[in-house]
């Protein structure tokens, strides 16, 4: 295939980085990825990092795309179609939304390129779009998890009162995120009877500044609230607040998503005490390994789970280690 030139829709529209620039020839594989984020989320930084050292690895030339509007399905189908149009030999992409991505992914499929699902994808699987494989976390179980883990931190007596944000309504991974939160959080309302529970839903928002404002509204007109679940890391927001109103650390249970360095933060100040890991760093990196397999050797992209584990802040230190190096 001919070489891969740099996507041009413009700042207005999304803000690209690009792997290290390498020599071509005609064996040189061309990797897209596409994505749901801003470079401004902190998340994809590790993401990023992984791709571009899979990329060195296999000499690949690559380019990572991210959208203007955090969560923007409009801008990051305009950026799979812009990548479609110069005919790489992979896309690697996350899939937030059941239906958008149906159309542009079986034709990348039918014009012969690989495609891999990375950090989201279709509710529905393989089933639900031409994709050949996803890596990434399995959301609903890692909510199960995360609510199971912090469910251990609940008072001994009296009423349990939750709120789970879901971080943006509609989209996969939060929603799954929430569905399994909700279901860990019932399991243990069933396992304990005795006690008085309930849960409320909040459009909590992907914005620290959003989330710190629409939770804080409800912790204050809620001040029984037992704990807070995000299904992202935008519960450092709240960790905020509630320091700001001198609220002790505790008081208000938090827990989410991804070890990002405000969580982190968090954790070691006491206000976060549950954080579920889905290591980006293999979400950058094994999808290109992927790719080069089937491009040079012919082995299928395969599915591959990249996890949900449980961080409490007795495991801060060494993770931030690890951060600081970009692959945390």
């Amino acid at each position: 295939m001919t070489s891969l030139k740099k996507l041009a829709l413009g700042a207005a529209l999304l803000a690209s980085v690009s792997g290290p620039a390498l020599a071509q020839d005609d064996s040189t594989i061309n990797i897209v990825f596409t994505h749901h984020s801003s470079a401004s989320n902190t998340f994809w930084q590790a993401v990023q990092k992984g791709f571009e050292d899979g990329c060195a690895k296999v000499q690949a030339q690559c380019q990572m795309i991210f959208t203007q509007t955090e969560g923007s399905v409009q801008e990051q189908l305009a950026n799979m179609e812009a990548a479609l149009a110069q005919n790489p030999d992979a896309l690697i992409t996350s899939i937030v939304d059941n239906t958008a991505f149906d159309d542009v992914i079986q034709r990348a499929r039918d014009a012969g390129i690989t495609v891999i699902a990375s950090n989201v994808d279709d509710l529905e699987g393989a089933a639900g779009n031409a994709r050949q494989a996803f890596i990434g976390q399995g959301f609903i179980p890692a909510g199960r998890t995360l609510a199971e883990a912090q469910a251990a931190n609940f008072p001994a007596d009296g009423p349990i009162k939750v709120l789970v944000g879901v971080s943006a309504p509609g989209q996969n991974w939060s929603e799954q995120r929430a569905q399994g939160v909700i279901e860990g959080l019932e399991a243990w309302a069933a396992a304990n009877p005795d006690r008085e529970f309930s849960y409320e839903r909040l459009d909590s928002g992907t914005d620290l500044a959003t989330v710190g404002d629409r939770v804080g509204a409800y912790l204050a007109a809620n001040p029984d609230t037992t704990a807070y679940f995000d299904t992202g890391f935008w519960h450092a927001a709240v960790a905020r607040v509630l320091a700001d109103r001198g609220t002790p650390p505790g008081q208000v249970l938090l827990g989410g998503f991804d070890l990002v360095p405000q969580v982190l933060d968090e954790m070691k100040t006491g206000y976060v005490q549950v954080q579920i890991d889905q290591q980006p760093y293999m979400q950058g990196f094994m999808p290109v390994m992927e790719v080069y397999l089937n491009e040079t050797v012919g082995l299928a992209p395969a599915d591959i789970d990249t996890g949900q584990g449980v961080v409490t802040p007795d495991m801060v230190d060494a993770i931030m280690e690890r951060s600081t190096q970009g692959g945390r």
